[in-house]
């Protein structure tokens, strides 16, 4: 007959006596550690709308809808988690580092995989010439405030930052074609901006 170690019969009745590592979940609610990756959410007072992570997925469990119909218009991002597979691209590629995070949150089975979505929407900002996107009113101001100043070359946010502080109303109404040189302090696409340079009379000149 072999007897047992002296290591084997410690570590024995030290496992005997001290305390189990697991926990009673699911009698007891579980608190996983800080670093746990878990349900992807949006933080909608810093998503602004860029599709950043829904470019980067791997699953394409993020999608976005522009919705030029809706009063306003808006761009609704939608998560469906029940095909996520927690990987941490969308947090790692958030260019404000905070639109999207993955909680510790880890209860997410369920019966219709219709209601395992999140929502998040921005007002889109669309040329008044064509009615293409131009980006959203967030992504606009979020780039306004990490350039500084440089930001203000670009018409769109000059315009964009006059209209919130009540400085110019812009032009309103519908466009009479060709662009004309007033044309300028109207939201434009990039095309239809570039077309009025190319077009306009105090250009050929």
């Amino acid at each position: 007959m072999r007897y047992p170690k002296l290591r084997e019969v410690k570590e024995a009745l030290t496992s005997l006596f001290s305390k189990p590592y697991t926990n009673r979940y699911p009698f007891q609610p579980h608190y996983p550690e800080k670093r746990f990756r878990g349900k992807p959410e949006f933080h909608k007072e810093y998503c602004v709308g860029c599709t950043a992570c829904a470019q980067v997925c791997p699953t394409n469990c993020i999608e976005w809808i522009d919705d030029v119909a809706s009063n306003p218009p808006v761009r609704r991002l939608i998560l469906r988690y029940d095909i996520c597979i927690m990987c941490g691209q969308c947090q790692a590629n958030c260019i404000t580092e905070k639109g999207i995070q993955l909680s510790r949150k880890f209860e997410l089975a369920g019966f219709d995989r219709e209601e395992m979505k999140e929502t998040q929407e921005n007002e889109l900002l669309l040329c008044e010439d064509c009615g293409e996107v131009v980006g959203t009113k967030d992504h606009v101001r979020f780039i306004r405030e990490k350039i500084g100043a440089l930001s203000l070359a670009g018409e769109n946010g000059l315009l964009l930052l006059q209209e919130e502080l009540n400085l110019s109303p812009g032009l309103k109404g519908k466009i009479d074609l060709p662009l004309k040189r007033n044309d300028l302090f109207r939201i434009l696409c990039p095309k239809c901006r570039r077309d009025l340079h190319l077009t306009d009379e105090w250009n050929l000149k």
